[in-house]
């Protein structure tokens, strides 16, 4: 057997494992060793012989040989640089290990070689241990651990450290990553091994205490809440947990010195910080020293490069005066305030009116006696114009339907607030993904004045099949519908349009049944929301049909032998008003209903065989400003108020309706022929149906914190008629109570929710004239992304159904407060599930203790 090659001076052995760095190397070089029979040398120049290649390696041996260099016939000298740089070249490649150079044989001056490695092996199987299988995916990708890669003592090194201080910075701080390779024999000459990852994170660590040194003016307790993530342990918070993470954790000390900025300590800084584990290992604590600085004020702010905006116009828009507590973050806001797009501040100024190549830059000039003298430098730019305007990204909905919605257009004025208002319009459309339109800004030229704009958009399902079941008004009650979201009526005959139907001109066409042992009802609607397509002005209509079968008290079942027939027809306008602002809209709408009686008695009227019609006119206006995702509005509000009344035909048609009423207050209803003198008087009084009614809705959503939402509702209903003498009609009225599936919706009468009680358990039996009912919901989304929309929501419900105003006390209320969940999918539509609890007892079912909880929920299923 040859020997190592090492200092000849000695010995020729030489042992060359150049792993690390060079150093090792000729420290290596210089390890003496007991002396053998080959002949020694001094670092003289040989010329390479023979150049072999022993160990496990799938590579040729020439392969090898000419990478290293070492090639017969070269000239080297032994000791020296060349088989240093050798083994480096070989190394280098990060395909081999356990590298070392023999010398087999010495003859005059030739020197036959003999290179010694191994292939690295390659992963062959990765196991990982301790994460949920969908994580797995994300550290193969992370840490590049995919099959085939070479597994070397670095590969190890570096991902043990990346999942460690991963897991950290997201609050695992006794995370203990252990990985093994186990090598694969088998008859393939490739050397492989099967890795195993064991992963355990532990728990995450809480904050036991978070300590503040240096601290005179603001107080630990004004530090620590400005710290809006970084909690310590306090059982009776809800809102925020105590686990650290290091990410918010860094974030919130810049909040520290903000909180000292907006108190006038403009030099405040963070001296140190320090985590400590505490012995329990569950728990940490956190040291921060900081540095108060002095306490500033305002001086004089002069406003330097201003030409189309006056230095008055620009300090009202800053509102800070001289003498002011310094404050700059409340400066950098009145400047750009980044948090809010549409926010009232100087840069929006600027690029709502063109300047979109604007900069503001507050600079500060002098500090003389700890007053700030501040210079807001301004350049303005040239004007910038829309040079182009495209979409991308619609695959259904056609550009007409979108560019309509589009405020930027090519040539005009740029206006940042155009812009903000087109992805919301676009977003309100519910055929895209509200969470994926972006505005991109594309080929921006300040010299020119120009910018191409292209909102991107995603598609999303807008057509769905209502599935909804609920238990109300003494069973089940089932509805089916159709409703096409993104219709396209003028491909209604095409052939190829149907995937699975016309889509892509914005209409609506909804188709819907809804039936219980009660009633059957059918209806059919349709919607042009661009009229004409060149103004937005809704025309909607739709047509409708319900038969409801009297209730049998004696067998709790319908007796169909007896029924209330209902055919109505609707037609309606409804504009977008520039006036207060663009947001207002004004809908009109003309109804017909034909109610025709076959042996149906109620405690309402007397006639049960007979007919009624209702001619209505409708008047709406509503203002609808809330944020870009309707499935998920995170503010603005929404409130609409209507209208709807009948003709006062009692004005005009001659009937005596005083003298009717007092001949039907003298009749004496258990007489036969007074009660058929009775239901003649009502046939006459509900011929035509006489009433108004007024209604009010209003939602409000407050962005607590961030995605932390707050919606307040309140809602309001009348009934009422202008003839005393006629009374109020029996038709149109308001059922509360439960999860506000319609019930015989098409007679005109409304079912309002309201949780934690039964369906339309709230109101008697014919219904309430009057309502009223406020709310109050915390909502949380769990997920926002466009395969699943999911928030979770806590609420506090009451209201109340009353007959008449004399009845009317808005604070006797009928309370709730529950827990729900709601889920939209594109290929499921809308689910939800509500938990209420009833506070009051309901007095109808004999009920004198709280009514106790109640279960609602919605299936709808959308493709």
């Amino acid at each position: 057997m040859g020997k190592q090659v090492n200092n000849l001076a000695n010995n020729l052995l030489l042992t060359t494992f150049f792993k690390h760095c060079t150093v090792l190397f000729i420290f290596t070089l210089s390890i003496t060793i007991q002396s053998q029979n080959l002949p020694t040398g001094d670092g003289k120049k040989y010329t390479l012989g023979e150049v072999t290649v022993q160990g496990n390696t799938s590579f040729s041996e020439q392969t090898i040989i000419t990478y290293s260099g070492l090639s017969k016939g070269k000239e080297i000298t032994i000791p020296g640089e060349d088989i240093g740089n050798a083994i480096k070249k070989l190394w280098n490649s990060k395909l081999f290990n356990d590298i070392e150079v023999y010398v087999t044989s010495i003859e005059g001056n030739v020197a036959s070689l003999e290179i010694r490695l191994s292939d690295l092996p390659q992963l062959n199987e990765l196991k990982v241990n301790g994460v949920k299988k969908g994580k797995i995916e994300g550290i193969i990708k992370d840490n590049k651990l995919n099959k085939g890669v070479k597994v070397t003592e670095n590969l190890v090194t570096t991902t043990k450290n990346f999942l460690t201080t991963k897991y950290k910075k997201e609050g695992f701080y006794n995370t203990k990553i252990h990985i093994n390779t186990i090598e694969v024999k088998d008859s393939t000459p490739t050397a492989r091994v099967n890795m195993v990852l064991n992963i355990d994170k532990g728990e995450k660590v809480k904050i036991k205490d978070i300590d503040f040194v240096g601290n005179d003016v603001l107080s630990d307790k004004i530090l620590a809440k400005s710290m809006k993530s970084t909690k310590k342990i306090n059982r009776l918070r809800i809102l925020k947990r105590s686990k650290f993470v290091d990410s918010a954790y860094q974030a919130d000390l810049g909040k520290v010195i903000d909180k000292y900025k907006e108190n006038g300590y403009r030099d405040a800084r963070i001296v140190s910080d320090s985590l400590i584990v505490n012995d329990d290992k569950k728990t940490i604590s956190l040291r921060i020293e900081v540095l108060e600085g002095e306490k500033y004020s305002f001086g004089d702010i002069a406003f330097i490069g201003n030409t189309v905006y006056t230095n008055q116009q620009l300090s009202r828009m800053i509102r800070i005066n001289k003498g002011d507590t310094y404050n700059g973050v409340l400066l950098q806001k009145r400047i750009a305030d980044n948090s809010k797009p549409d926010g009232d501040d100087i840069t929006n100024l600027y690029q709502n009116n063109g300047y979109l190549f604007s900069s503001i830059n507050p600079v500060e000039v002098g500090a003389a006696n700890n007053v700030i003298d501040m210079e807001i430098r301004i350049s303005e730019g040239k004007p910038a114009y829309f040079n182009s305007v495209t979409v991308v990204g619609n695959d259904k909905t056609n550009d007409h339907v979108i560019y309509r919605e589009i405020r930027t257009r090519p040539g005009q004025l740029y206006s940042k607030a155009n812009v903000v208002r087109t992805v919301r319009e676009l977003g309100q459309l519910g055929f895209f993904d509200a969470q994926e339109i972006s505005p991109n800004f594309n080929n921006p030229n300040p010299n020119e004045g120009t910018i191409d704009m292209e909102y991107s958009v995603k598609e999303t399902g807008s057509s769905q099949i209502e599935l909804q079941g609920g238990y109300g008004g003494g069973g089940f009650i089932g509805t089916l519908g159709l409703s096409f979201n993104n219709f396209s009526i003028k491909d209604i005959f095409k052939k190829d349009a149907y995937k699975p139907i016309p889509m892509g001109d914005g209409q609506k066409l909804a188709l819907r049944l809804q039936a219980s042992r009660f009633y059957q009802t059918y209806s059919f609607s349709f919607s042009e929301p661009w009229l004409g397509g060149k103004r937005p002005v809704q025309f909607s209509t739709s047509l409708s049909h319900t038969k409801q079968f009297l209730y049998d008290y004696t067998t709790g079942n319908a007796d169909k032998s007896r029924s209330f027939n209902i055919t109505g027809i609707t037609f309606g306008l409804a504009k977008r008003l520039s006036v207060p602002d663009d947001f207002f809209v004004l809908s009109q709408a003309i109804g017909y209903q034909r109610y025709d009686l076959n042996n149906y008695n109620t405690g309402l009227f007397t006639f049960g065989d007979g007919y009624a019609n209702n001619l209505s006119y409708t008047v709406g206006l509503s203002r609808n400003n809330t944020s870009v995702d309707p499935v998920y509005p995170t503010g603005g509000s929404n409130f609409n108020v209507t209208a709807k009344l009948s003709l006062p035909y009692s004005l005009f048609d001659g009937v005596d309706y005083s003298g009717l009423k007092d001949e039907y207050d003298d009749l004496d209803l258990t007489d036969s022929d007074d009660y058929a003198r009775a239901a003649e008087i009502d046939q006459e009084r509900y011929k035509w149906l006489e009433f108004y009614k007024v209604k009010f809705k209003g939602d409000w959503y407050t962005e607590i914190v961030k995605d932390l939402v707050l919606k307040p509702s309140v809602e309001f209903g009348f009934l009422g008629a202008y003839n005393n003498d006629r009374g109020v009609i029996p038709f149109e009225r308001y059922f509360l109570g439960g999860d506000g599936l319609g019930t015989y919706s098409l007679d005109g009468r409304e079912a309002i929710a309201l949780r934690g009680y039964p369906n339309q358990s709230l109101s008697d039996n014919d219904g309430g004239t009057i309502y009223n009912k406020f709310s109050l919901e915390l909502r949380y989304p769990i997920t926002l992304k466009a395969s699943a929309k999911i928030y979770a929501l806590s609420f506090l419900e009451g209201g109340a159904s009353y007959n008449s105003f004399r009845d009317y006390n808005p604070f006797d209320i009928k309370r709730s407060a529950g827990l729900g969940i709601r889920i939209f999918m594109p290929a499921f539509g809308l689910l939800g599930i509500d938990f209420g609890h009833g506070f009051d007892p309901i007095e109808s079912y004999g009920e004198t203790s709280s009514h106790g909880w109640e279960t609602h929920f919605i299936i709808g299923q959308q493709f």
